[in-house]
Parts: structure tokens; sequence; C-alpha cells
């Protein structure tokens, strides 16, 4: 199953503190896991309905489900994310 993306004004200033590298390696990952919605890669987050994190490496994407679209939430690192 195919999702659309949608991204929160949090979630882009978030993503825009973080250098080029880093930047390209969490897009790449929202949208593969979009492209493919396999929901064993994300975890869901307790106390909240459809509300899941996906890792990329140190940094964690909180995301929420309404859908066929995926509502980017927020983005940071895994120490300063929760």
């Amino acid at each position: 199953m195919s999702f659309g993306v949608s991204w929160d004004k949090e979630a882009i200033r978030n993503l825009n503190k973080f250098d080029v590298f880093v930047r390209k390696r969490i897009v790449n990952r929202i949208e593969l896991f979009a492209e493919n919605g396999s929901f064993h890669e994300a975890k869901k987050i307790q106390g909240y309905d459809r509300v899941y994190r996906l890792r990329v490496g140190d940094y964690r994407v909180v995301f929420r489900v309404d859908g066929n679209f995926i509502v980017i939430l927020n983005i940071g690192h895994r120490k300063n994310i929760y």
C-alpha cells in the first residue's frame, strides 16, 4: 500500500536544522516508507492513536496516519524527540 506524504510546519523547521547529508537520508527514508508502507518498520507511540515513529539512524520521524496519507509531525535526534 502506498501513502501520500504531508509535512507539518514544525517538522519542516526541524528538518532544515540538519546538515544536507542527514536531510537527504531522512527524506529518502520517508519516501521509501511511503512507497511500500510496511508498518513493521515503524513503532506505535503508546498513548496516541495512529501515531508512529520511524527510525533513521540516530534520528526519529514522528508521523500520524490519516487514511492514505502520512502526516510528518516532528523530526529530531533520538535523545531530544520525546
